[in-house]
């Protein structure tokens, strides 16, 4: 009979954990910062991190005092108690129903492309290899006016590996919010390949981003198996929008979230442009963040211009993108052919980052040139390709 009082004390220390994880606290904008803290304190809470960017507080509740929560929720001046659990953000693509092609080798993904050459090179040398979905949107016909010159693209991601022959010198900063005292290195390999489809500028041996004269700010916010809390993607965008991004790219997706939607109003309203992944399951709706009207929100296109089967879509859908066997960069000078909404929204980003080398301003500016530069797709919908693919010799014209 020793087995009962055994499985009460496992449930209490379920309990106890469950009650112990951070919870995410979201004040009223006119409650100062000292009377947060009070208020958090005075319940019984304890302040474990602050985002003034959000007007929020991250505390943790003591094991087995729900009594805690509860005032927390009930306290003047708090407008929203929600949970800061770890959960996966970066979720792959369900194998699609057979049969297919055998997938492309990483050469066969690459292709000749005149009007792009290694940094290395002189004008007049041969032509480097351009990505299928870096030229599907046109980014070649576009770099006589520019390759992203002037702007800052923030990977809000996984890290980015900045020793990548691609990468070298275009990482203009970074921020490791899970390690703040460790560099914002890339230890799953997402944020390097995102990162690349921006801004990679290689030719020999490399791939070409879309922006390969943008630099790019590697903000880490996720771990080596693709995931973090909600509050470390709310330090993230606000640590790349007060680092000068004009775009930020998140390729991540989860439930919605007030805190996060908050950190994407609060990113928009200081000029900041947001591109993100609809998400990876066709039954699922649009992930936050990419539901926010803020957002930029992304779909994957195939070779031969279909909807790749993975896509979510819906009415927040803003644009499609190449998002199926796309090659990019891999940590250890590597590249790597991935397949996933998280493959199209950066060449969103890199387009964004194009439009404001050309001149764009603020989010609805960009916005707009984004639009009008887009064409939509023969057999889509408006759910399931936005405005449709943008042509980058299009923007600003």
């Amino acid at each position: 009979m020793r087995t009962l009082p055994l499985i009460a004390a496992a449930c209490l220390a379920c309990a106890a954990e469950s009650l112990a994880a951070t919870q995410l606290v979201l004040f009223a904008p006119d409650t100062a910062p000292p009377e947060r803290r009070r208020l958090a304190e005075a319940a019984g809470a304890v302040v474990v991190r602050e985002l003034p960017f959000i007007d929020a507080l991250v505390v943790r509740v003591p094991p087995l005092a729900p009594q805690a929560l509860q005032a927390l929720k009930a306290s003047r001046g708090v407008e929203a108690v929600e949970d800061d659990a770890y959960r996966r953000w970066l979720l792959a693509p369900a194998p699609e129903a057979g049969p297919f092609p055998p997938l492309p080798s990483l050469g066969q993904a690459l292709a000749p492309r005149r009007g792009w050459r290694p940094r290395s090179e002189p004008a007049d040398a041969r032509a480097g290899e351009v990505p299928w979905g870096v030229q599907r949107v046109n980014a070649p016909a576009a770099w006589s006016r520019g390759r992203g010159e002037g702007a800052v693209v923030a990977v809000v991601d996984t890290g980015i590996d900045r020793a990548h022959p691609d990468l070298e010198g275009r990482v203009a900063g970074g921020m490791n919010v899970l390690d703040p005292a460790s560099p914002a290195d890339d230890d799953h390999g997402h944020g390097t390949h995102v990162a690349g489809t921006i801004a990679a500028e290689d030719g020999d041996g490399g791939v070409a981003g879309v922006a390969p004269r943008a630099r790019l700010l590697a903000v880490k916010v996720l771990d080596g198996s693709g995931g973090g809390m909600p509050s470390s993607i709310v330090a993230g965008i606000a640590w790349a929008t007060e680092h000068g991004a004009h775009v930020i790219n998140m390729s991540l997706g989860g439930p919605s979230s007030a805190a996060l939607r908050r950190a994407v109003q609060a990113a928009a309203a200081a000029g900041v442009t947001i591109v993100a992944a609809t998400g990876n399951d066709p039954e699922s709706p649009v992930a936050a963040p990419a539901r926010y009207p803020e957002t930029l929100a992304v779909t994957a296109s195939v070779q031969g211009d279909g909807l790749a089967p993975f896509s979510s879509v819906g009415p927040e859908v803003d644009f499609i993108a190449p998002g199926r066997d796309i090659p990019s960069d891999a940590p250890g000078g590597r590249l790597a052919v991935r397949s996933g909404t998280s493959m199209a929204a950066p060449h969103v980003a890199g387009l964004a980052a194009l439009a404001v080398s050309f001149g764009a301003r603020g989010p609805a500016q960009v916005r707009a040139w984004l639009e009008a530069a887009a064409k939509p797709l023969s057999g889509l919908t408006r759910e399931q390709q936005g405005a449709g693919l943008i042509d980058a010799a299009r923007l600003g014209q």
